[in-house]
Order: structure tokens, then C-alpha cells, then sequence
């Protein structure tokens, strides 16, 4: 089987952190969204991916993933551009997949354990499609599933306004070149796109075989503010326990904590778990970084209490008061100038920021 992993789109709901680089490479516990994608299909045992790109620093991907060599994968970029639906972005794809199987998973999609059950089943299967379905509160956001009274999967609706169920479609496609005979048919929804749904709606209405499963674990589509703090957090509670850098007092580290390569936590300062520093990053004497907090490489922290929080690479933070539920983008700056100390701030700031407060 091949894989592609989808890397468009303009992540509006995630400004300003997407006006310098695409979404899915926004960091969750340290590492892309789109790079946990990547590491579950190779884990699976696809090794032949193709990254398609959109128009939103496109370099930057290439520039992170290379060849994929380093992660154990063959990688091929094609170029999509404007965000023109799943299925043109599938369609695409049509010389490199040739006359494999293959998987289609969004860049900034989320499954807990991943997808190698359903990699494995699709192989060996005669389907023609396998999607995968999740139970949400909020269906009119996705592409949600209609059953018959047997509970035969007979229909795929995107973004209804009723929705006929609360199974929604989760971002991972199984699928066979049958397919690219399909979107070639297809005509832009309203919403000027090409759907995936109206896609696999073509293959049921033809007849052929279309499989579906319900995730059982969680899965997060990391589209907003809310969902990348909620993946954090849902990624750092199955952290385990991992010191590399130099940690001046044990007392510093209170339950689950990862510190990586050259970090240093002095004396003083209290990092209380699931929490994971990453390289090169001195936390000093007057800091404390609290539960579900993740913080990039080569940053600083000289004063201040930060809790639920990414903190990106390259960052500074000195500060009286308290940061919590917040993303800062890289090489950012947050410093306190005045002798009243804050209850408490909230930030989602994007590259190269300066903040006084």
C-alpha cells in the first residue's frame, strides 16, 4: 500500500500561527501534527508517501520532511496549490499511486494508536473503500455517515445542517484506484470544492464495496485553538518519564516529565507533569511550568507560571503573572514591565511576537 498525507489548506481558524507556515505543522508535545500522520502510516508499514502541498509556505514542509529518509520513508511532494477539496487533492495522486492500494489521512488529523488495524485489514480485504467513523457532539462541522435500518452504511453528507447521525467522517481514507474514475466525474460543491464524501458517496451509488468502522479511542481534528490544546494534553497523558538534560534539584520534577538533550532546570523552579521541555531550554530558579505544558527548543523561561500552554521554539518569557491556555508562536517575547502583577493572560501569537505586559 501507498499513503498520502494531505498538507493544505489555509488554517484561518488557527491565525496568526498560519500566516508563516502551514497548519499542520503547528507542534503538539513537541513535534507536527502532520509528523504523528507520518510516523502511523510508516508504523503501519507504508513507506511510499506522497505529501500533497498547498499554497501556504509549501517550502517549509519539504524543508522539515526532505526525502524522508530521516523518518524511515520514501517521500514525493505534489503541488495542489489553492485548496480546491479532498478530492482534487486525491486525484492528484493518480500517477503515483498507479495500481496500488493506498491510504489517505489529513495532515492534521489525530488517532490514538493510530491506523495499522485498519491498514491491515484493508490489505487483505477485496473493499473497494474503508472510512473510518467517529461519534461527535458537533456533526454539522464534518462529513457525517447515514445508516439504514440494518445499519448499512447508505450515505455520506458534508457539513449537513441536520445531520443524520453523530458519526462523523474521520480524516483517513482506504481506498483503491477505482476511485480516481469517480472524481473525475465530480463537479465543485457550494462550497467550490471537490468532496471527498460526493466521492465515496460515487462508489456506494456504483455499487461497489464500501466498508466502515468506528474508532474506538479518541481522535482530534486539530483545526482550532481549542483542539491543538486539547490534543497537547491528550498526547501528554500517556508522556512517560524521560530526563536527557541537567535537572540542578530532583524536587524541581513533580509526576510525568520529559526533558530533552542540553535543557536545564535550575534550582528552584518546579515543572509539574505531564509536561515536555525539549532542547537547549533553560528553565530558571523563578519559573514554574505547570500540567499539560510543552516547550519547544532554545527556549527560556526566567520567570513567570505557565500551565496547558505550547511554547515554541526560539521563545523568551519573563514575566510576574501566570500564561495559561495559550499558543506562542516561535521567537516570541513575553516580558513583564510593571509592578502590578496580573491574575493571568491568554495568548495565541504568532512567529516573532513581542508582548509587554
Amino acid at each position: 500500500m501507498k499513503g498520502i498525507i494531505l498538507h493544505g489548506g489555509h488554517g484561518t481558524r488557527l491565525r496568526p500561527l498560519t500566516h508563516t507556515g502551514p497548519k499542520q505543522l503547528i507542534p503538539i508535545a513537541n513535534k507536527p501534527v502532520s509528523q504523528y500522520v507520518l510516523e502511523s502510516l510508516r508504523d503501519a508499514g507504508i513507506r511510499d508517501i506522497a505529501i500533497v502541498l498547498g499554497d501556504i509556505f509549501p517550502e517549509k514542509v519539504k524543508d522539515y520532511y526532505g526525502d524522508g529518509g530521516k523518518f524511515g520513508v520514501n517521500i514525493t511532494y505534489i503541488y495542489q496549490g489553492k485548496p480546491l477539496g479532498i478530492a482534487h487533492a486525491v486525484g492528484l495522486c493518480e500517477s503515483f499511486i498507479k495500481n496500488d492500494k493506498f491510504v489517505v489521512h489529513l495532515g492534521d488529523d489525530l488517532i490514538k494508536g493510530g491506523i495499522k488495524p485498519f491498514v491491515e485489514e484493508f490489505e487483505k480485504s477485496d473493499y473497494d473503500a474503508l472510512i473510518l467513523l467517529c461519534e461527535v457532539k458537533n456533526p454539522e462541522r464534518f462529513g457525517v455517515a447515514q445508516f439504514d435500518d440494518e445499519g448499512n452504511l447508505i450515505k455520506l453528507v458534508e457539513k449537513p445542517k441536520k445531520p443524520p447521525s453523530n458519526y462523523a467522517l474521520v480524516g483517513v481514507y482506504f481506498l483503491t484506484p477505482y476511485v480516481f474514475q469517480i472524481i473525475k466525474k465530480l463537479k465543485p460543491s457550494w462550497r467550490g470544492e471537490l468532496e471527498i464524501t460526493e466521492a465515496i458517496q460515487g462508489l456506494i451509488d456504483s455499487g461497489k464495496k464500501v466498508q466502515h468502522r468506528f474508532v474506538k479511542g479518541w481522535w482530534k481534528d486539530t483545526g482550532t485553538p481549542e483542539d491543538i490544546l486539547e490534543s497537547n494534553r491528550l498526547i501528554l497523558d500517556e508522556l512517560e518519564t524521560k530526563i536527557k538534560g541537567k535537572v540542578e534539584d530532583e524536587k524541581s520534577i513533580q509526576g510525568r516529565v520529559h526533558i530533552d538533550e542540553n535543557s536545564i532546570v535550575e534550582k528552584g523552579a518546579v515543572i509539574r507533569g505531564p509536561a515536555i521541555i525539549g532542547k537547549n531550554t533553560r528553565i530558571c530558579s523563578q519559573a514554574y511550568i505547570g500540567p499539560y505544558t510543552s516547550i519547544g527548543n532554545n527556549v527560556i523561561i526566567k520567570r513567570g507560571e505557565i500551565e496547558n500552554s505550547i511554547i515554541m521554539d526560539n521563545c523568551q518569557i519573563d514575566i510576574d503573572g501566570k500564561i495559561t491556555d495559550s499558543l506562542i508562536g516561535p521567537f516570541s517575547n513575553i516580558a513583564s514591565n510593571n509592578k502590578d502583577k496580573p491574575k493571568g493572560c491568554r495568548f495565541i501569537i504568532g512567529d516573532k511576537s513581542q508582548i509587554i505586559t
